[in-house]
């Protein structure tokens, strides 16, 4: 159970009511949605990830960007988030548990799983590699991607956001990340 209120639309005032109209209005409201909709500026900074995504799917396809966003989530453990990407994996026609990846591909999920990791440490010889399929400006979109991404993974992580319904028959296929489990605390 989520640690913070899910806003219903009739209990939403204000700022946040206008926001979850809209949201109704083209049947898009999901339990993170309703999670940030307790306060509206909030809510307004985490969209700004679907313009991220828009330029994202732009610059590397909507594959390797499902890929990618995948990658993170896994990586990253987020069980909300993981489950959305497994679904649009599948519906790639893809197994998400035995995903083979092609050289771009191969260096997208090695960034998006050196950036959750230790973003610190994203190795000079992945750049050389990314640099083979992206410019300067594409990379910049790639990297800030994964920002939005991993800020989306903590907020549902730490609110421990329900699974949407239409993802429950998903939950068996989330494998949490054990990468973290030798970290010192």
């Amino acid at each position: 159970m989520a640690r913070i209120k899910l806003v219903e639309q009739n209990e939403a005032t204000g700022a946040e009511k206008e926001r979850y109209d809209e949201l109704a209005g083209r049947n898009a409201v999901t339990n993170m949605k309703k999670g940030l909709l307790n306060d509206a500026a909030t809510y307004d900074a985490y969209m700004a990830w679907y313009t991220s995504w828009n330029r994202l799917v732009e610059v590397i396809g909507e594959k390797d960007a499902i890929l990618y966003a995948h990658k993170i989530s896994t990586t990253n453990s987020c069980q909300l988030c993981s489950l959305f990407f497994i679904s649009d994996v599948k519906g790639l026609g893809l197994d998400p548990a035995n995903l083979v990846y092609d050289e771009k591909e191969t260096a997208l999920t090695k960034l998006a799983e050196s950036i959750v990791k230790d973003p610190t440490s994203v190795s000079d010889e992945l750049f050389d590699q990314l640099r083979k399929f992206f410019n300067d400006q594409e990379l910049v979109v790639i990297v800030g991607f994964a920002g939005q991404m991993i800020a989306t993974n903590n907020f549902n992580s730490v609110f421990k956001i329900d699974v949407d319904k239409r993802l429950l028959p998903l939950v068996q296929e989330f494998k949490p990340a054990t990468w973290r489990a030798d970290i010192k605390k």
